[in-house]
């Protein structure tokens, strides 16, 4: 893939490039929605990432090339009419460059010295899998960036940057998971996130266990809106409990508290799966798989019945996951509404589940889906060429 882009790169701008960077996209083991609850998420990144290949203009101005789109865009870093004269402008016609846009706005409102350049971007995350690809396409313009600007920027910091650019310029009031495992990971370990004081620590994936990605080929056109109102449930909640955030609330609280039924419902969702995730850490630790598949069903039985954020098509991939021979568990990844699945799974007994779960899928729901197998893999980042 960088081979392909990079001499795109020298067909459309005429020049060689100067930075190659990279940033994957994740995929969470257990811990949904408990991100934006300062809870605990169980992520990896993946192998399929997303590409930056740029170099610098002295101009002030980004010009952005999506290849896989086919579109471009061009746009200053500084802007007259903005409060300081700082803010690259949102657009309304390119919307997909919003991200880099969001990212440009926030390096430059921390005040790194942000250098104009001629960017390329391609990447193999699907786009509303529940992957994150938005998350990759931040993270790898933070390190284009600040390779261009010749500047640093702490994993920490760019993925604040990120959730900002996201929340700002796309409207996705998005917690800090995604990009934060797309910085961070390491290659065969599972990351444990404390999403309140953004601490990582890596988990070993037990030698044997593949991650099976399962995607629905359901895109989540409602996602943002919905994922925005199960957000300003849980706030909600915590409000009525009384806790900053319910990564501080108990189901004992929850249980003697009256509130809307609903709302008590993701409350409860939230509470027991910070709980999943530590337990599933530990069973990890200890080479329980049994429990930790045990955990990720009960997790996915949460996030339908609770939260209210699986789908038909969904729960038919779970089903048809945990029927195949050595699978330990499954559950949907992601913010829900569509997209993937994951499964850990023995991983001599991926290839032959794989076809079986295809043909299954498609016979019950008429869908072609995409199972692929993946490592847990390195988090951003860029080199000079």
């Amino acid at each position: 893939m960088t081979s392909i882009l990079l001499s795109a790169f020298r067909a459309t701008f005429e020049c060689e490039a100067t930075v190659l960077a990279r940033a994957p996209g994740r995929v969470n083991i257990i811990g949904e929605h408990t991100d934006y609850n300062d809870g605990f998420v169980l992520p990896a990144a993946i192998e399929r990432q997303t590409w930056i290949a740029a170099a610098p203009r002295d101009d002030g101005t980004v010009r952005l090339v999506a290849l896989d789109l086919g579109r471009e865009t061009t746009f200053a870093l500084t802007d007259e009419n903005a409060p300081g004269g700082v803010a690259p402008a949102r657009s309304g016609e390119e919307r997909w460059s919003n991200y880099v846009r969001g990212v440009a706005a926030g390096l430059l409102a921390a005040g790194y010295p942000v250098r104009g350049m001629d960017a390329m971007m391609s990447g193999d995350v699907p786009i509303g899998s529940g992957l994150s690809s938005s998350a990759a396409v931040e993270m790898v313009a933070v390190q284009a960036f600040a390779a261009i600007g010749g500047f640093a920027v702490a994993p920490a910091q760019a993925a604040r940057i990120g959730q900002k650019a996201e929340q700002v310029f796309v409207g996705m009031n998005c917690g800090l998971m995604d990009q934060l495992a797309s910085a961070l990971g390491q290659p065969d370990h599972v990351l444990l996130i404390d999403c309140r004081d953004l601490s990582a620590q890596p988990v070993p994936v037990p030698p044997g266990v593949a991650i099976l990605i399962a995607d629905t080929s359901v895109r989540r056109h409602l996602a943002v809106s919905a994922y925005n109102v199960r957000r300003a449930q849980c706030e909600a909640a915590a409000r009525v409990l009384g806790v900053s955030a319910l990564r501080d609330a108990t189901l004992e609280m929850l249980d003697a508290t009256q509130m809307e039924a609903v709302v008590a419902d993701r409350a409860r969702h939230v509470i027991a799966e910070n709980s999943r995730v530590l337990a599933t850490v530990a069973a990890l630790q200890d080479g329980n798989l049994a429990e930790v598949g045990h955990l990720m069903d009960a997790s996915h039985a949460s996030l339908r019945d609770l939260y209210e954020v699986s789908s038909l098509e969904l729960d038919t991939m779970v089903a048809l996951l945990r029927q195949q021979p050595g699978c330990w568990g499954a559950r949907l990844t992601g913010a829900g509404f569509g997209g993937c699945a994951v499964a850990l799974m023995a991983a001599d007994a991926v290839d032959a589940a794989i076809p079986v779960v295809a043909e299954a899928y498609r016979g019950r729901t008429g869908l072609t889906p995409a199972l692929y197998l993946t490592r847990a893999a390195a988090g951003a980042s860029v080199e000079l060429i």
